[in-house]
Formats: C-alpha cells, sequence, structure tokens
C-alpha cells in the first residue's frame, strides 16, 4: 500500500487546486486521483469545440437524473468531467466569482469564515485578470481570466439593448458591480481552454512529491472507526488501497462526493441499511440540499447575415479547426459567449437573480443550428430556485449510478420567477438596438404570451445549466443537516475533508467553476493548518433603490 500525506479524490476544479496549493511549500506528499484519462487534443482544449466533450462518455460519467414531476417526467442529463480537470475541462468556459451577498448568505447560514469579505482576497489569490477591475481583481494567480474580442455587432447590440431598456452597463460584473449588462469573462487564455488542469494540475505535477494517477475508480474511504485512514480504489482489474498518513480529502463534484460518503457509511442510517451497507456514522445531510441552476433558450431570426451561420459547414469547420491548430486564433479560440447581463427580476429583491449567456447563433446544445437562416440566442434562468432534491448512492455496489433527483420546479415561486424572466427578455429584445437584427422569435414563439403558455413552454423546453451543488452541505456542527463544519472537515469524522462544489449552502449567481476553484484554494489553507488571508473591507455595489425599483 502507497502511503502520501494527503490524498485527494477528484482532479476537478477544486481538486486540481488543493494539489497545487498543499505541494505548495515541498513539504507535503499529495495523491490525486482520477478516474478519467488524459485532457490533450483539440476537443477539450480548443474552445469553440465544447460541445463535444460533454456529450462524449470518454469525458463524461454520463449521469441522467430521475423523471421530474414538474417537467412532464423529463430525465434531464447531468455531465461531470471524468478527464483530468474535471469538469472544468467539460464546461463551457464561462467564468463567473458569484455575487457578493450570495458568500454573505453562506455566513449567515452556518458557514463562518466564508463571507465576500473572506472569499474577496481568494479570488484575488487565484486570478491572473485580463482587463477587469483594478483593485478587485488578481493579477498574477494560475486562473488566466480573459474577455472575447466582441467582433460581432450582436454582441454590442445586446448590451447595448440591455442599456436601452434602463439597466446599468457595467464594466466588470466580477468586481464592483455585478448588476447590469456588458462582456462575459472566460477561462480561456492563448486561444486555449484554460481548465484547472492547465491552471494548477500541470504545475504542481511538475513537483516530484505529486502523483497522479488516472483511470482510478474510487470505491470507498477506508476508515479505522471515526477516523479516515485512507482510499481503496480499482484500477485495471485491481483493488488497491492507498494510505493518507494526514488526511482523506473528497472532490470528487456534487454528485460522487456524497455517493461516495454513503458507500462509506457516512450518512442516513436508514437509507444506508436498505442498500445493504453498514452504518459506521449518521449523518443525515448526505445528499441532501441538492440545487441547480436551470435555464431556456430565446432564439431569433437574423434579419441581417451576421450570426454564425457560415461556419457550421464542414468546410468553415475545417478552415476554423486548421487556423486554431497551427495559431490559436480565429473562432476556434472563443466560447462564443462574449456578452451577459445580471438583472433582478423585481423591486424588493436586492441583487441580480437572472443571469443572461449570449450567443451570436440560435443553437441546441448538440451543436445543431435551430434554424436554417441566420440567428442568434440567449440562454436565461432565474439564479436562486427554491427547490431542493437529493443525491442517493442506490446501491452498495460501487460502479452503479446514484440516484439523482433534482425536483426541479417543485416550488412555486420557481415559476414566477421564470415567467418574469421570460417577459423581461422579450422586453429587451425590443430595444432600438437589436431592432435592425431581429426577426421572427424561434422559440418560444411569440404567441405564447399567459402565464399557462409560458408554463407550459418552461415545463417541456428548459434545460439544465449543468450547476449541481449542495450536498454535503457546509454549516455549523450542531445543524442536524450539515455535512461539514466552516473548515470543510466532514462532522463527526477526524481527518476527513469536502471541498468542492457539494459544500455549498446555496447556489452562487452565475457559473460555478470560478466559486468551485474558490474552495478549493480557501480549504487548502484549512487543511494545512494556516490563518486564512487578511479579510477584505471593499464594499460592493448595491443599487440604493433596490427596494423600490427594478432597475
Amino acid at each position: 500500500m502507497e502511503s502520501f500525506d494527503f490524498i485527494i479524490i477528484g482532479s476537478g476544479s477544486a481538486g486540481s487546486a488543493m494539489a497545487y496549493r498543499l505541494s505548495e511549500d515541498g513539504r507535503h506528499s499529495v495523491l490525486v486521483l482520477e478516474y478519467g484519462g488524459t485532457d490533450i487534443g483539440p476537443l477539450i482544449q480548443m474552445p469553440s469545440a465544447l460541445s463535444y466533450p460533454m456529450n462524449m462518455s470518454t469525458y463524461d460519467w454520463g449521469f441522467v437524473a430521475e423523471p421530474e414531476p414538474a417537467l412532464g417526467g423529463r430525465r434531464l442529463v447531468t455531465p461531470r468531467g471524468k478527464v483530468i480537470g474535471g469538469s472544468s475541462s467539460i464546461n463551457g468556459m464561462v467564468y463567473v466569482r458569484g455575487h457578493a451577498k450570495d458568500f454573505d448568505t453562506w455566513e449567515e447560514m452556518g458557514a463562518k469564515g466564508w463571507g465576500f469579505r473572506h472569499v474577496l482576497p481568494y479570488y484575488k489569490r487565484m486570478e491572473s485578470s485580463h482587463g477587469g477591475e483594478e483593485g478587485w481583481r488578481g493579477s498574477d494567480g494560475p486562473l488566466h481570466v480573459t474577455r472575447g474580442s466582441q467582433k460581432n455587432p450582436l454582441y454590442r447590440a445586446f448590451v447595448e439593448a440591455g442599456r436601452q431598456a434602463g439597466y446599468p452597463v457595467t464594466e466588470d460584473y466580477n468586481g464592483s458591480r455585478q448588476e447590469g449588462f456588458g462582456a462575459m469573462e472566460r477561462t480561456i487564455w492563448r486561444g486555449r481552454r484554460w481548465s484547472a488542469a492547465n491552471a494548477y494540475l500541470r504545475p504542481a505535477l511538475k513537483r516530484s512529491h505529486v502523483k497522479l494517477t488516472t483511470r482510478a475508480f474510487v470505491r470507498r474511504i477506508l476508515l479505522d472507526g471515526k477516523r479516515a485512514t485512507g482510499v481503496e480504489y480499482e484500477r485495471g482489474g485491481e483493488i488497491l488501497r492507498a494510505e493518507a498518513r494526514r488526511e482523506v480529502v473528497l472532490a470528487a463534484s456534487a454528485i460522487n462526493s456524497p455517493k461516495l460518503l454513503q458507500l462509506s457509511g457516512i450518512g442516513d442510517p436508514d437509507h444506508l441499511k436498505s442498500i445493504g451497507v453498514a452504518p459506521l456514522h449518521d449523518l443525515p445531510g448526505v445528499g441532501q440540499n441538492l440545487q441547480d441552476h436551470l435555464e431556456v433558450y430565446f432564439q431569433m431570426e437574423s434579419l441581417k447575415p451576421v450570426s454564425l451561420l457560415p461556419s457550421l459547414n464542414l468546410f468553415a469547420k475545417g478552415l476554423i479547426g486548421l487556423e486554431w491548430l497551427l495559431f490559436k486564433t480565429g473562432l476556434g479560440a472563443t466560447n462564443h459567449f462574449e456578452s451577459c447581463g445580471f438583472i433582478r427580476s423585481s423591486a424588493g429583491v436586492e441583487y441580480p437573480d437572472i443571469e443572461y449567456h449570449f450567443l451570436p447563433i440560435a443553437i441546441r446544445y448538440d451543436g445543431k443550428a435551430a434554424a436554417s437562416g441566420h440567428s442568434f440566442q440567449v440562454h436565461v434562468g432565474p439564479m436562486r430556485s427554491k427547490s431542493r432534491g437529493f443525491v442517493k448512492a442506490r446501491s452498495g455496489e460501487p460502479r452503479e449510478a446514484p440516484v439523482i433527483r433534482f425536483n426541479y420546479m417543485s416550488h412555486p415561486d420557481d415559476w414566477m420567477e421564470f415567467r418574469t424572466a421570460m417577459r423581461l427578455t422579450r422586453e429587451i429584445f425590443e430595444q432600438e438596438a437589436l431592432k435592425p437584427y431581429k426577426g421572427r422569435e424561434i422559440q418560444p414563439g411569440a404567441h405564447l404570451k399567459s402565464d399557462a403558455e409560458l408554463d407550459g413552454f418552461i415545463r417541456d423546453h428548459c434545460e439544465s445549466a449543468f450547476h449541481p451543488c449542495g450536498t454535503c452541505r457546509m454549516g455549523e456542527p450542531s445543524d442536524r443537516l450539515a455535512v461539514v463544519d466552516p473548515l470543510c472537515r466532514v462532522i463527526g469524522i477526524e481527518r476527513l475533508r469536502v471541498a468542492d462544489s457539494s459544500i455549498m449552502p446555496r447556489i452562487t449567481n452565475g457559473n460555478l467553476n470560478g466559486p468551485s476553484i474558490l474552495i478549493g484554494e480557501k480549504a487548502s489553507d484549512y487543511i494545512l493548518g494556516r490563518d486564512p488571508l487578511p479579510p477584505s473591507n471593499q464594499e460592493p455595489w448595491i443599487n440604493p433603490d433596490w427596494r423600490t425599483s427594478q432597475r
């Protein structure tokens, strides 16, 4: 049995960051276990190829959620990265920190030391921001954050339409002011996907005391009473074990982290007995509190031939791919999400609860055009759904996929918020800046207007934004449904931590790759017993009229 100071399960956003930080001073040996394989090749590294790895069993765990009662029994896919870099290697590369108030809410929910003033210094430590707001952004961290060229006129027209509708324009939604319309930020650097693997894991692997084992399927965490001692995993048909001299750190995603705790005997005793696992530690919150973002695609015909349509034929794709291979430039070097918006749905909402991703083509997630002519689309959805689901190991057999039930749209407020988001979107599309471009509404279709008609469209067409989180919730040890304490320690178990998106008490505004890396960064200081970075005294912008005005 090999022995290491730290064993990290999962090489994703948080896991890669921890591999880098825990090995930084050269004093500790680190083993990273990853079930997937290499991320080398254009399908992952070329930003515009983003729709491919997410739909490939080579790189994706292939999870499918249970039928959703409120969505007419639809089963939505739940992609999770099965590759070096985890989901940061198959995601859309959109970088959003989350709103300051998200983290203050975490603190109010029992995550002491995770308020915005505490996390801002870690965001600065991890970033190399190119074009961000001075004083609010990091400049020499491992994670490069860039903006697109916005050459397509539709990008600026969308931002201007937001301004004409009465919303602010923000120079940097990851800076002092999230609310408003502006340029979207991406984890792309020098034309390549800047995943956690490229930013953190590869530099860490240059150190002799860091080992990465791929094709390692973790079966369970080894326990001696209430103390983690190592990990059991399968590789090449063999069952192997690795010993952790100091700690085991679970960073296997909001789906696999709770499943692994359950297979190790940690969770709700009644559930564990029902699947034939001996309960070793009663922790009923394991797998509960599952959250996600839902969105719909608003798709419009374009009256002018300015969309990305000409780039979708095979010949054009070949030229784009060749330019990217030779120079890392051109349409292959962007994820095409270059404009965005964050707005509040109504007066009385303190900070944004609707996010927009704009694309200069109406396209489906499988990469096929939604219209025969020129078109554009915006992804829109509410940020703070009140619906909650769960993840449960289906059996004691480690290779069996877990039961994933999101309970999407099970809270009545979710329907009202979604309808509001759709109506506000139509208003933005009616502005003067988009008049030269806006043709027919392909989807949902201008004829759908009443609450019932919009609800029907949402039920049949909403999609996951692929942001599952919350299933090993962080909170005070006295909280019966908390799984980890504010230092990321599994409550009641020594030498075992969870540090990934599963520990989020509540989902943050926007995409989760940034906050997941943040969790890995901050957890590393706790694991090493270091004092956290000094808190910031910078105050974010909140609309002074939020109580009385929607914009």
